[in-house]
């Protein structure tokens, strides 16, 4: 959006309702400067509707806030004798066409404060709901309230792929909070209610993109910590043919194993964070290589410690499976599959070598090989908000999408010269706080280490506790993992 673009709608969303205010508070008798101080305007919008002062305070309480002020509103409006569920819908949707409108129009007047008894007495007819009012002005409000509820406060989430066993299942549903880390006011505010990014069965956008909000998060009870399990948007979805808005991006769960400025590595499957030992996720698994003496493993067994087989990768345990696993009698040998250090794997790329997510390089040189691969990794130094990066030809790959696409930049090279908003530089200033993200299924996850870094714009909250766990696989009377239900999340 260009300045005169921004001009526009600052004038039309902004400034237009607050004329139609000031016409409307002389129309009551009130000075008409008194709708454009903040807070002050809505204090004279409770006494001219009728309502206790104190309803001011309930200003500072996120969620009931956002209904309090619709709610005043409603009533405002109905002190000018707007008492169809049209009029209504049309001033709280369209503010700037219809609160001027009304200002300016003679014969809408001022009749008094909604909320007394004698104008509910005067205009009783006219205040009359129908059933089907009712039940719609009903429904209405329960949307509004759970859509809220789930912007602002909690949210449920259900586990859709293996990348976070042993720690989460297929088939665990979980409760999200938004509280934790903050919630963000919505980048895409007018949206299908219920639907993230794709109406169910018609299968279009669920959200129109043309009025985008900048990104706010308002105040939480703490930051990102390492070790937390964490619900972000897809950093990739940026990407073509889906170019998504950040809020609108599929929503990806994962363990936070590094955090801004941070320093981290991977050593034969440890990581390792500004040089120390990271702690090994609870239930974090590998898969591994065994041999028998000749008898085969009893399947019981490989259910008894919960040894799982994927696509590809049999044998996947926990390392305290591995050790049981270990002292059966006819257990030969016992290998974790571990990819070679200083090796990196053509079948198995990772950032920024992924050829999926393809980095420019400078003139007369090409992408580096950083002899990376999953368990071999790094070190990389995770941005932070402030820090200043030198851009050479080996950091230019590691930071150059952050640098474009999560921070809106234009970025060129031209020969050997970084050119960042038409300017030459070899040196970058980030604007935001990033984070890494790695599944506890370390081989059957995809995650930051073949993507990169996690923004904090897409941080969506914390995953709190497993409030229902369904097995689609198991018989029918064993679907529900009963021993799973309101287990908090570690």
């Amino acid at each position: 959006m260009n300045v005169v673009e921004f001009f526009i709608v600052f004038i039309i969303l902004i400034v237009m309702p607050y004329v139609g205010f000031w016409k409307l508070f002389e129309k009551a008798g009130q000075p008409g400067w008194k709708a454009i101080i903040p807070m002050y305007s809505f204090y004279i919008r409770l006494k001219l509707s009728g309502r206790p002062a104190w309803w001011i305070l309930l200003l500072f309480i996120p969620g009931i806030n956002i209904i309090i002020g619709f709610g005043v509103l409603i009533d405002f409006i109905k002190s000018f004798g707007k008492f169809s569920m049209k009029e209504q819908a049309a001033g709280v949707l369209l503010p700037f066409v219809y609160l001027p409108k009304w200002g300016f129009d003679k014969e809408t007047q001022y009749l008094g404060p909604v909320a007394s008894p004698e104008f509910r007495e005067k205009h009783q007819k006219s205040l009359k709901k129908s059933t089907t009012r009712e039940w719609t002005e009903a429904i209405i409000f329960a949307v509004l309230a759970a859509t809220l509820i789930r912007t602002l406060f909690i949210e449920a989430y259900t586990i859709p792929t293996p990348s976070m066993e042993r720690s989460l299942l297929v088939g665990d549903f979980l409760f999200v909070s938004k509280v934790n880390y903050g919630p963000r006011i919505p980048e895409t505010p007018i949206a299908f209610p219920f639907a993230h990014h794709t109406m169910p069965l018609i299968g279009t956008k669920a959200y129109w993109d043309i009025i985008k909000l900048p990104y706010y998060r308002l105040p939480g009870l703490s930051d990102v910590k390492k070790g937390d399990v964490v619900v972000f948007n897809y950093p990739m979805d940026a990407d073509s043919p889906l170019y998504r808005p950040v809020d609108k991006r599929e929503n990806y769960i994962k363990r936070c194993q590094g955090a801004p400025g941070d320093t981290l590595s991977v050593v034969e499957a440890q990581v390792y964070v500004n040089g120390k030992m990271a702690p090994n996720p609870p239930k974090g698994q590998i898969d591994y290589t065994f041999t028998t003496t000749g008898m085969d493993l009893n399947p019981q067994v490989k259910q008894d410690l919960e040894i799982s087989d994927y696509d590809g990768l049999p044998n996947t345990m926990t390392k305290e499976a591995a050790a049981a696993l270990k002292g059966y009698s006819n257990i030969k040998s016992l290998t974790p599959n571990i990819s070679k250090r200083g090796a990196s794997e053509a079948n198995n790329p990772v950032f920024p070598t992924n050829p999926r997510f393809p980095n420019r390089v400078l003139a007369n040189t090409k992408l580096p090989d950083y002899k990376w691969n999953v368990d071999n990794y790094g070190p990389i130094i995770i941005p932070k908000k402030g820090w200043t990066v030198k851009l050479d030809s080996m950091t230019f790959p590691l930071y150059e999408r952050a640098i474009e696409v999560y921070e809106n930049n234009k970025v060129e090279v031209v020969g050997n010269d970084i050119l960042i908003n038409g300017k030459k530089t070899d040196t970058y200033t980030f604007k935001m706080n990033y984070y890494w993200m790695m599944g506890d299924n370390r081989h059957d996850s995809e995650d930051s280490r073949f993507w990169g870094f996690v923004p904090e714009d897409h941080i969506v909250g914390k995953a709190l506790f497993i409030w229902m766990s369904w097995d689609d696989n198991a018989s029918f009377f064993s679907k529900i993992r009963w021993s799973r239900l309101f287990r908090g999340i570690n």
